[in-house]
C-alpha cells in the first residue's frame, strides 16, 4: 500500500528537500559525521534535566570504549541498584556518536526511571565489521560484570538502538544467549538492519525509500561496513541468519512505514515470534527512517520514547 507520511513528517521532508539537504553518499565519512550531528542538534527537543550524566571508560583489548552513562533523578531501585538500557545508537555503524543520541538517552533515562549507558563502539570505515560488533558485546560484558559499582541489577539489563545501533542490540542479544554475554533481561530494536542481502520488497520499493534509498544510501553505509559482500552472511552482521532465534529475551520491534528496513525488521519480529520470544510491535507508517531522534519537529518521536519507557518499566 502507498506510504502517506503524517503532516508532521512530510513538512519536515519537504524542508529538507528545500534546504537542499546533501546526500550521504556525496559526502566524505568525516563530512557525513559533521552533518548528521548538526542535524540532530537542530531536530532534538530540549532534553529532562537528569541527575547526572558522565562520561564513561569501558576498557577492551583494542582499546578504551567511550561510552556515558545518564541517571535519572528518579530511579525504581531495588536493594539499591536500578534496571540498566545499554544503548547502542544509529546511523549505518558510521555517523552517529553519543552526541547525536544524547537526548534520546536523556528522555528514556527520565521516562523509564532508569539507567541508560550509552555506548561509542568503534565506527567505519576507519574500523570495519567486526569490531562495532566485538566493542558492543565487550561493553555489555563489563557493565554486568561492574553492575554493582555502577549502581545496576544485572538481573535487569537491557540492551537497545536504533537503526544500525538496533543491529548491534539484536546481535549482542545472540550472542548473549549463547554464552558470549550476560542474561539480558529485554531488547529494543527501533527499526533495526537484521539482513544485508538486502532483498526485502521494502528496499527497493521507492515509496519507502524516502530518506534512505535502496540503490544508494542503504549500499554506501553497507560497502563501507563491511569487507566484502561474504561479510552480510555473517549472523554478527545479519542476526536474522541463525537457523533459530529461540531463547532470546523478550523483544520491543518498532518499524515505520518509509523505511526501507520496514520489511525485515516487520519480519524478524514475526520469526521471534514464532520462536516463542514475548514480542511487542509498534508501527508508525506515517514516519520516515530516522524519526526517533527529531523529537523537536516531529510529535511522533516522544510518543515512541514514552511507549518504549512504558515497555521498560513493565519489563523490569
Amino acid at each position: 500500500m502507498p506510504v502517506v507520511l503524517d503532516p508532521d513528517a512530510a513538512a519536515v521532508f519537504k524542508a529538507f528537500r528545500e534546504a537542499g539537504r546533501p546526500p550521504y553518499e556525496t559526502l566524505t565519512p568525516i563530512e557525513a559525521r559533521a552533518f548528521y550531528l548538526q542535524s540532530r542538534l537542530v531536530t532534538n527537543p530540549e532534553p529532562p534535566e537528569l541527575k547526572s550524566v558522565q562520561p564513561l571508560s569501558i576498557p577492551s583489548p583494542p582499546g578504551v570504549i567511550p561510552a556515558r552513562i545518564y541517571t535519572p533523578t528518579k530511579l525504581r531501585q531495588a536493594g539499591g541498584l536500578a534496571p540498566c538500557l545499554v544503548f547502542f545508537h544509529g546511523g549505518g555503524w558510521m555517523i552517529g556518536d553519543l552526541d547525536s543520541h544524547d537526548v534520546v538517552c536523556r528522555k528514556l533515562a527520565h521516562e523509564g526511571e532508569l539507567i541508560v549507558i550509552s555506548v561509542d563502539y568503534r565506527r567505519t570505515p576507519e574500523h570495519k565489521f567486526p569490531a562495532a560488533v566485538d566493542d558492543a558485546i565487550a561493553a555489555n560484558k563489563w557493565i554486568a560484570g561492574n553492575a554493582g559499582r555502577l549502581g545496576i541489577d544485572a538481573s535487569r539489563l537491557t540492551v537497545g538502538g536504533d537503526s544500525a545501533g538496533g543491529n548491534l542490540a539484536a546481535v549482542v542479544s545472540l550472542a548473549a544467549r549463547d554464552g558470549n554475554g550476560p542474561d539480558i533481561s529485554g531488547q529494543v530494536l527501533i527499526y533495526p538492519a537484521t539482513d544485508f542481502a538486502l532483498t526485502h520488497p521494502s528496499h527497493s520499493d521507492p515509496e519507502t525509500s524516502i530518506l534512505l534509498t535502496y540503490t544508494v544510501v542503504v549500499k554506501w553505509f553497507r560497502d563501507h561496513y563491511l569487507n566484502d559482500l561474504a561479510d552480510g552472511q555473517d549472523w554478527r552482521a545479519s542476526p536474522a541468519r541463525p537457523k533459530t532465534l529461540a531463547g532470546l529475551p523478550p523483544v520491543y520491534v518498532l518499524t515505520v512505514g518509509a523505511d526501507p528496513l520496514c520489511d525485515e525488521g516487520n519480519e524478524y519480529a514475526a520469526r521471534l515470534k514464532d520462536a516463542g520470544v514475548a514480542v511487542t510491535t509498534r508501527t508508525f507508517p506515517g514516519q520516515f527512517h530516522g524519526f526517533f531522534t527529531m523529537g523537536k519537529l516531529l510529535p511522533q518521536t516522544n510518543v515512541a520514547a514514552s511507549e518504549i519507557a512504558g515497555w521498560l518499566k513493565a519489563l523490569n
